[in-house]
């Protein structure tokens, strides 16, 4: 008689179980949440410790954005400046690139001047002159003409002086394409420490939400609402002005101009914007915001040039709507009248001196060249440096999404936008800079039992 094999016992395998990948703006979310929750606990009960350590973890993550800032805007615009050989119509392109950020500029700087003046932002603070005090550095034309040009090439490096950094990485970019040929080994050399400079700058971003958590939190638990209330025309003044750029003037532009679909634009911008209102610095956003730029379509060597360009230069909220609104503000509080001449000077240094900002934290060197064109006490700006940091999140954020917008709305006159790339622009860089979403594919966990 005949054993029968005895058949598998073996229970099928179930399906394996995801381990979800949180994306990233998901994660910013959660550092924003969390920074207000703990900001609120430091501030009402007292607690020191929380205090210094959302002091420090804040501290540091901008002190590792600032550290990658000086050598990649050189390399970032020598690169940029080199690479327009590769594109047709390369002056055409920086010419209307240029001519956008001006007109962008000028749409921003109205938009706070009418905003100031109906709403009258420094009435009924309380506030006096006697609250003010002078910034240690202040800007003029004449400190901005001369100052772009540096007396040796290691101080600008050393004391962070991105507009002399931008001029000498200018130079070095129109030489190498007179060169030719012979300056092809250091262009090589560039686009390597570029590359890895920009990969650096990543594991930074990656760190992002926590120093979410830090930033906010500090904010929260060192300004308080008492001292954001004394502020609340001017603070929500900046912020509707921001917002309305951001959310009506450059969708406007968008479907009126480009032609293209706003809210796509917005899916693929987004993780920039964002990144832009937590670092509170265009140019340590600069990595994503060129990444986003080249998902919406725009060509690369086009994208490598308008994106640097734009991140020392095109300043919609440092540059425009804030010093406005700032102007009209402090000119209450000293109880100065601006004339029809005033303003219009608001709107010339706003357009020509956007430069001045630099694409870092804050704006103090645009609003102390402003109120000394204006002729307005310097004193003015102690009134706004305690206010600054919440005014600088939406500020940076209006100045990231105009540095990513321009080159599309170009691009896009110029029929060199790739409209499916666009249309299909959503995922975010970040995500898919770290294999975000291979990992959700790829990572399992054995099923329970």
């Amino acid at each position: 008689m005949s054993v029968s094999a005895s058949a598998s016992t073996e229970t099928p395998a179930k399906p394996a179980r995801r381990i979800p990948a949180v994306p990233f703006w998901a994660q910013i979310v959660a550092g924003l949440v969390l920074g207000v929750v703990l900001g609120w606990i430091t501030r009402s009960y007292d607690v020191q410790w929380l205090h210094t350590t959302l002091d420090k973890i804040g501290h540091i993550f901008v002190q590792l954005l600032k550290l990658a800032v000086a050598p990649l805007v050189f390399f970032a615009i020598l690169v940029s400046i080199t690479n327009l050989r590769k594109v047709n119509n390369a002056a055409r392109l920086a010419s209307r690139t240029l001519l956008w950020f001006m007109i962008t500029s000028l749409i921003a700087v109205a938009i706070g001047l009418v905003i100031g003046l109906v709403t009258n932002p420094g009435a009924g603070t309380g506030l006096t002159p006697k609250d003010g005090g002078k910034p240690e550095h202040a800007g003029s034309w004449l400190d901005f003409l001369t100052g772009i040009i540096p007396t040796d090439v290691i101080t600008p490096f050393t004391e962070l002086n991105v507009l002399q950094i931008v001029f000498m990485a200018a130079v070095a970019g129109i030489a190498a394409l007179k060169l030719g040929e012979k300056a092809q080994p250091i262009l090589t050399l560039s686009e390597s420490v570029l590359e890895l400079l920009q990969k650096a700058l990543w594991w930074v971003i990656r760190l992002a939400p926590l120093g979410t958590v830090g930033l906010i939190g500090y904010a929260i638990a060192d300004y308080g609402w008492d001292l954001i209330g004394k502020y609340a025309t001017f603070t929500a003044d900046v912020y509707i002005g921001c917002a309305l750029v951001l959310f009506g003037v450059y969708p406007l532009l968008l479907a009126t101009v480009a032609k293209v679909n706003p809210v796509q634009f917005f899916k693929g911008a987004w993780p920039a914007i964002q990144l832009a209102f937590v670092s509170r610095s265009s140019v340590g956003t600069m990595p994503v915001t060129v990444k986003v730029t080249e998902r919406l379509g725009v060509p690369k060597e086009y994208t490598s040039f308008a994106v640097p360009f734009g991140a020392t230069t095109k300043m919609d909220g440092c540059a425009a709507i804030y010093p406005a609104l700032a102007a009209i503000f402090i000119a209450q509080i000293f109880d100065v009248q601006l004339s029809v001449g005033d303003y219009l000077l608001i709107a010339f240094v706003s357009v020509v001196g956007s430069a001045a900002t630099a694409g870092l934290t804050g704006a103090t060197v645009m609003l102390t060249l402003t109120l000394s064109t204006l002729g307005l006490p310097l004193e003015g700006v102690g009134l706004l440096m305690a206010i600054d940091p919440v005014l600088d999140m939406m500020r940076t954020a209006t100045n990231v999404a105009g540095q990513a917008l321009v080159p599309v709305v170009v691009a896009a006159r110029e029929k060199i936008l790739d409209i499916d790339a666009y249309n299909s622009a959503s995922a975010s860089p970040v995500d898919d800079e770290y294999g975000v979403r291979d990992a959700e594919q790829k990572v399992t966990l054995p099923a329970a039992a």
